[in-house]
């Protein structure tokens, strides 16, 4: 199996955080969202892991080689922009007659057994993860008919279909796979400039090949700050990870706080993620995700995402309130 991940692209729905790293390394729950990703796909024990990347791949490939350095990696640039499509395409050349394929994009954390591919591709040629959502209008979607896939839907007006595409696509001929990107390419069949996979499907579904839309267990985006920190909690929920140097300080579960984070004089949680070096003192803080090495003195924060190395210092207030006042401090 060869697995392709395409993690380019400028995470702009995450800026500032993206300004200085690749989207896939931004952190919630303690792990990048690549850690997350890579981490899930362990159990297929594949071939090959291909990394379409752009100017930041640099960053991908040592992450991978510091985290991973048992799993043989490939690494190629999308030098243009030319969309999903396209950026799989790229993986051509390391595909081969016999290879299966696994697709994942970056933007979302999946949960789902992946262990059962075998079983769910028996009678077809692939799958493409789906989950069912209520706000449809903003997905394309699939739409099946007798357990197979007949068509596909890019934003729906109506609801013909709640199956939305989750980015994780499994093909069981690779080398056939990409002959159909080819295809697809060489015709022009672009939206807005940029090549889509759900054309590449369709042209393959036309020419007879079946595909089934398997739901996933749980779909969990990090591609904008709110739903990061929505991921935050979900990944949050039941773990209680405290490995960090705590003083005079009160956790309410869960929060994970890594080795060589300080806490002194705080209340932290529910749902706040602690990375290494960061050191908090007389703070309160739920909700939120605080990267490395940052330092938070004297505040109070909530739904908060703070990048490595920020130092974010506040100061107590002094009061001389009357009776009956009422002073609402806004955030």
């Amino acid at each position: 199996m060869k697995i392709i991940l395409p993690v380019a692209g400028k995470g702009t729905r995450l800026r500032p955080h993206t300004h200085t790293r690749a989207k896939s390394l931004v952190s919630v729950a303690g792990k990048t969202v690549l850690e997350h990703i890579v981490s899930r796909l362990q159990p297929l024990a594949a071939d090959e892991y291909i990394f379409i990347t752009d100017e930041n791949g640099s960053q991908i490939e040592e992450f991978m080689q510091s985290n991973f350095p048992a799993l043989t990696c490939r690494y190629i640039v999308q030098k243009e922009r030319l969309g999903p499509a396209h950026a799989v395409a790229l993986a051509a050349p390391r595909i081969h007659p016999g290879d299966d394929v696994l697709v994942v994009f970056n933007d979302t954390i999946f949960v789902t057994d992946l262990t059962a591919l075998g079983r769910l591709t028996a009678d077809c040629d692939g799958l493409i993860y789906s989950k069912e959502v209520e706000d449809y209008q903003r997905f394309g979607v699939n739409v099946v008919r007798e357990g197979l896939i007949v068509d596909m839907v890019e934003k729906p007006e109506q609801p013909v279909s709640r199956l939305a595409q989750v980015g994780l696509y499994y093909l069981k001929d690779g080398r056939r796979f990409m002959g159909y990107l080819e295809q697809t390419i060489a015709a022009g069949e672009t939206v807005k400039g940029e090549y889509y996979l759900p054309a590449v499907f369709m042209r393959m579904i036309q020419d007879g090949m079946k595909f089934r839309a398997p739901e996933i267990d749980a779909w969990l985006d990090c591609g904008k700050p709110e739903t990061l920190l929505e991921t935050n909690r979900y990944l949050l929920l039941g773990r209680h990870h405290c490995h960090g140097e705590i003083v005079n300080s009160v956790l309410i579960e869960p929060v994970h706080i890594a080795k060589g984070a300080r806490v002194r004089d705080s209340i932290l949680g529910p749902n706040v993620s602690v990375a290494p070096g960061c050191s908090i003192e007389r703070s309160i803080i739920h909700d939120s995700i605080l990267n490395a090495n940052s330092e938070v003195r004297d505040m109070i924060l909530a739904s908060t995402l703070l990048g490595d190395s920020v130092r974010l210092v506040g100061a107590p207030r002094r009061m001389n309130i009357g009776d009956d006042s009422l002073i609402e401090m806004e955030g």
